[in-house]
């Protein structure tokens, strides 16, 4: 049964120049409302990363570990915004929702890129915390410049090849179609239009979902457990310190790991009974409320990021008036 269906698909077989994205909305005169939401979220994006960055990077007394990994993390938050907003509000404004067939895996490669990224960098995060809690006796010898260049390039590099590969593979199949039924490109998508069955790129995806989710995944669970066992033996200081230092850690992994799982469900299961708003909103959670919500966590709650970053705003504004 299942071969006479990838046979009858086979004679369809096209080689797609441009996709259609199917869930945008006929929205006429609020399409612009949106698109003035849309512009001015971007905006505070940028502007509150953006800063952060600056912060980090000009004063030296922020020039540690965490503020590192904290640095990575902005600059990615800045890398993957900049991959949607910019082509969502062209799209808003368009009445064809198309999208040529190059742009659309640049897209793939570059949401996904930023999604591995962040999440290899949140366990990179979440060792550095580990060491800090757990060994601090250890930390600077363990955390040496020479250990946080390695951990920042595995952040990097690796997620950009296999992502590199799995759009590659991608790319390289025959569609029998070029409707994507998402307001972005995204690879399960493409693959669903493949005239044959894609065993590759399906074998490739489990292994690239285990290297780049599990593995970090790992890595965050093992460490807060070690953390965990700390604070509950440790004395009241020490479960203050863990307390004050992880919270926003964790908050941002649970943020990120909520946004990703809205992010397969949609694209994983029929969401043809789920009204087109939500299924319009769900997706872009993961690539609008991490980049808002980090800055604004991280900026709150650690004091020399905030104390800092006040410093800079206001002898700015009293430079200018």
């Amino acid at each position: 049964m299942w071969t006479l269906q990838w046979e009858s698909r086979r004679e369809n077989a096209t080689r797609a120049f441009y996709f259609t994205l199917s869930v945008y909305l006929d929205m006429d005169m609020l399409s612009y409302l949106l698109c003035l939401i849309v512009l001015c979220l971007y905006v505070l994006i940028v502007g509150s990363n953006v800063l952060l960055i600056v912060v980090i990077c000009v004063n030296r007394s922020l020039h540690e570990p965490m503020y590192m990994f904290l640095c990575s993390l902005f600059v990615n938050e800045l890398y993957g915004s900049t991959s949607l907003f910019p082509f969502l509000l062209v799209q808003i404004l368009s009445d064809v929702h198309i999208i040529s067939a190059p742009l659309c895996f640049l897209q793939m490669f570059c949401i996904y890129t930023y999604a591995c990224v962040e999440f290899t960098n949140l366990a990179a995060m979440s060792y550095d915390r580990y060491v800090a809690i757990c060994c601090p006796l250890q930390y600077n010898s363990v955390m040496t410049t020479r250990r946080i260049a390695i951990l920042i390039s595995i952040t990097w590099f690796p997620p950009f090849f296999f992502v590199a590969v799995t759009v590659f593979l991608s790319s390289s199949l025959q569609l029998c179609g070029n409707v994507i039924n998402k307001i972005y490109c995204d690879n399960h998508s493409v693959i669903k239009l493949a005239c044959e069955e894609p065993r590759v790129n399906n074998i490739y995806e489990l292994v690239m979902t285990f290297l780049t989710v599990c593995v970090p995944g790992s890595v965050i669970l093992y460490t807060y457990v070690r953390i965990l066992k700390v604070c509950f033996s440790g004395s009241k200081q020490t479960r203050q310190k863990a307390l004050s230092t992880c919270t926003p850690h964790l908050a941002s992994v649970i943020n990120f790991s909520f946004g990703v799982s809205f992010e397969i469900v949609q694209s994983r299961f029929n969401m043809n009974n789920v009204p087109s708003m939500l299924r319009t909103i769900l997706p872009l959670y993961f690539l609008t409320c991490q980049p808002l919500f980090n800055p604004v966590l991280y900026g709150l709650n650690v004091s020399n990021i905030r104390n800092l970053s006040k410093k800079l705003i206001l002898s700015k504004l009293q430079h200018f008036f």
